[in-house]
């Protein structure tokens, strides 16, 4: 009996993955490790991990959306972005569920073709919002409970393209991305 449950529940998580449209992602923890540094003038230092942004960029190439909304509002964020094309940044947004009810009438979705990334709890209101929910290895325990899918890689680390990845399989597209690479 648990089984077919099993089967189920597999065929309804990849259900939803295929209606996904757009990546939401948290910055500070999920494509930073979530750790603020300053230099001695004063300026914030992030560091970003490259493999997530090859993952963005395999994303957009596939003709879906990304969307960034960050509680901090940080220069090297949009700097980050810009380098990557996203262009539906939100920062400096403490209440996350204003900014996505703005990012979805900016866009035209719903929430359900969103899946978003978090790590801590300001991200729990729009993790059960979303359609998908993906919390990064380190995260809060409260927001690894509420996820659809936890990765094993901690944020800054790779977790945002590891949660491609598992999007992308889901959806039956990971090996035509690879072969594309390999010719």
């Amino acid at each position: 009996m648990s089984e077919s449950l099993d089967a189920q529940s597999a065929d309804e998580l990849r259900n939803r993955a295929a209606a996904i449209k757009l990546l939401l992602l948290d910055v500070d923890g999920v494509l930073t490790d979530g750790r603020v540094t300053y230099t001695a003038n004063g300026d914030e230092i992030k560091r970003f991990h490259v493999r997530d942004g090859s993952g963005l960029k395999i994303w957009r190439d596939l003709g879906l959306s990304v969307a960034v909304i960050s509680g901090r509002s940080s220069p090297a964020v949009a700097r980050r972005m810009a380098e990557l094309g996203v262009t539906l940044v939100w920062q400096g947004r403490s209440v996350k569920a204003t900014a996505l009810v703005e990012l979805l009438a900016h866009t035209g979705l719903t929430a359900d073709s969103i899946c978003t990334v978090g790590d801590d709890l300001p991200d729990l209101r729009i993790m059960t919002l979303c359609g998908l929910s993906v919390a990064v290895a380190d995260a809060s325990p409260e927001v690894r409970e509420q996820a659809d899918f936890t990765t094993k890689l901690h944020g800054g680390a790779g977790a945002v393209r590891e949660t491609i990845e598992w999007l992308l399989k889901l959806r039956s597209q990971w090996d035509s991305v690879v072969k594309q690479f390999r010719t």
